[in-house]
């Protein structure tokens, strides 16, 4: 590896200190739908976000649950001896972006043929803490 892209790679290192990702790739779901429910977590603490998602009716916030609980496991894994509450975690960033698109046709009138596109995401959940600490 180059000096440069070693001093980028040390430079990004930095950065993410006291943070933790968690990613979801290839959810079936489509991306403007799974953005409206993870618009609503966005710059929430942790455990109103998790409270947020379980009591949302819609199909996508099942899966970001899952994806929460997956980043929080992450945290615990590099935090052993810390415990959740006092550590002030929140939802730091959370983007969703497009995957691959199934596409498919479906018969129509007259000889024709329409497009079917079944779009899916990839969510990326990035958890930060807010103590002076770090």
């Amino acid at each position: 590896m180059g000096v440069r892209k070693k001093l980028r790679a040390d430079r990004l290192k930095e950065a993410r200190k006291g943070t933790y990702v968690a990613k979801l790739n290839g959810c079936p779901t489509s991306p403007r739908k799974m953005r409206l429910v993870a618009d609503l977590v966005r710059g929430v603490e942790v455990e109103k976000a998790l409270q947020i998602l379980k009591f949302n009716p819609k199909e996508a916030s099942i899966n970001l649950e899952k994806l929460m609980l997956s980043a929080i496991s992450n945290w615990q894994a590099k935090n052993e001896d810390a415990s959740i509450e006092d550590a002030g975690l929140f939802v730091k960033e959370i983007y969703v972006d497009s995957a691959t698109m199934l596409k498919r046709l479906r018969t129509a009138p007259q000889g024709r043929a329409h497009r079917i596109r079944k779009r899916s995401n990839h969510v990326t959940l990035v958890l930060g803490t807010n103590n002076l600490s770090n």
